[in-house]
């Protein structure tokens, strides 16, 4: 609980997460038919860039800063740039649109978004912050323990944005279970799960666990500034999604190859895996 994402809003990681979160949105609003949106982990909903917080770390200048007025921008990140230039409309860079605010930015009159955050006073501000717009509801909640409550929504698509802050050692065997019951509760919905790359082995078996438990077609997309080799720093930005809508793979293979190039010329590189390439029966 004494996580606080004002300090590193708007950085590298945010950039790859909310890009993709803006595609997957697009793809939803394909139809006409209402989708339902879960984020079990939503903050504060948006961050002052001029903040204390965010000026202590400065991480948003080697994120959002560096892509925001590019002329080279590939097509894919114009969703999420929508939202962040929604917010800044005088010019400059003083507001970011957190995963909230990002969904809330695309979400039609008949979407539905449930916002789940277990800190107090980021729910006190999250309910301010969306009091009046009858299409968001605001749960004081564990978000793991959200989704049972909340999944399957009756709309019987959409998507579950999972974004923990990883303050304790198994919060990816924490994931695990819970993506377990997820995808038993609503074997259709799309999740996207982001997690932190300090170090390889980690991440290595949290990939091999999913692999072995099966389930529905699963994407993982990584971003890497730095080599994966310092396990005391937080060296890439990785997005496991499941059900990927078509041709996701296809935008983010060339905004993670761009945006790899401009945040770390000398060390990016992305990756683009499938973990399940095809739906399989699951082995638990």
């Amino acid at each position: 609980m004494n996580y606080r994402h004002a300090y590193h809003a708007g950085n590298f990681a945010d950039v790859m997460k909310h890009a993709a979160l803006a595609l997957v949105v697009e793809s939803l609003k394909r139809k006409d038919t209402p989708f339902f949106a879960l984020d079990t982990h939503a903050g504060l909903g948006a961050y002052d860039l001029e903040s204390v917080a965010a000026d202590k770390t400065g991480e948003y200048r080697d994120g959002i800063a560096k892509i925001l007025d590019r002329s080279d921008v590939p097509a894919a990140f114009e969703p999420y740039l929508t939202a962040v230039r929604t917010w800044n409309q005088g010019g400059g860079l003083r507001w970011y649109p957190g995963s909230p605010e990002v969904i809330r930015a695309m979400m039609r009159p008949q979407d539905r978004l449930a916002l789940v955050e277990l800190h107090p006073e980021d729910v006190v501000e999250l309910r301010r912050r969306f009091a009046g717009d009858r299409r968001v509801g605001v749960h004081h909640l564990d978000g793991y323990v959200a989704a049972k409550g909340l999944l399957p929504p009756p709309e019987r698509r959409g998507l579950v944005l999972i974004d923990p802050p990883f303050e304790v050692k198994d919060e990816l065997e924490r994931l695990r279970v819970a993506l377990r019951r997820m995808r038993k509760l609503w074997p259709t919905g799309i999740v996207l799960v982001w997690y932190p790359i300090k170090g390889r082995e980690p991440v290595r078996r949290f990939h091999q666990a999913i692999k072995d438990e099966g389930g529905p077609k699963t994407l993982a997309a990584e971003l890497l500034i730095r080599p994966d080799d310092d396990p005391f720093r937080l060296n890439g930005s990785g997005l496991l999604v499941i059900n990927p809508p078509w041709r996701l793979e296809e935008a983010l293979t060339e905004a993670l190859a761009w945006l790899a190039k401009v945040l770390a010329p000398v060390q990016g590189r992305h990756s683009l895996d499938w973990l399940i390439a095809e739906e399989v029966s699951s082995l638990v």
